[in-house]
């Protein structure tokens, strides 16, 4: 079960594939619009991953990322989505809630929070 909002920018459009597809197994979906960028479908939402050449990175709160512009995808299985991200040598931040939740970045420096559905 996933849930999704916010899209998220990149500069670097097959750096962000790659991340999107082999770190978080996210599957594109086709498009038919000419400007740069990834669709993805996420149970009954999209992610439209969109191309920016100055993607806005700085973070607000860099000490809680979850006060930050952020994307959200629930996950059934948080625990293999956290070592998943720590294999692929992503940035991680557990939630300062205390809820079963955590925080990544993209390359881009996108904040993506993945709990548990």
């Amino acid at each position: 079960m996933f849930a999704a909002c916010t899209p998220p920018s990149s500069c670097h459009l097959s750096r962000a594939q790659a991340f999107y597809e082999a770190t978080l197994g996210l599957t594109p979906i086709d498009r038919l619009l000419k400007f740069p960028g990834i669709w993805y479908q996420i149970g009954d939402y999209q992610l439209h991953l969109l191309v920016h050449s100055h993607p806005p990175t700085e973070l607000r709160n860099p000490d809680q990322w979850g006060r930050n512009p952020h994307i959200a995808i629930a996950v059934s299985d948080l625990e293999a989505a956290k070592t998943r991200l720590q294999v692929a040598g992503c940035p991680l931040q557990m939630s300062s809630s205390g809820r079963a939740a955590l925080f990544t970045q993209d390359p881009d420096g996108n904040i993506i929070e993945i709990s548990q559905a």
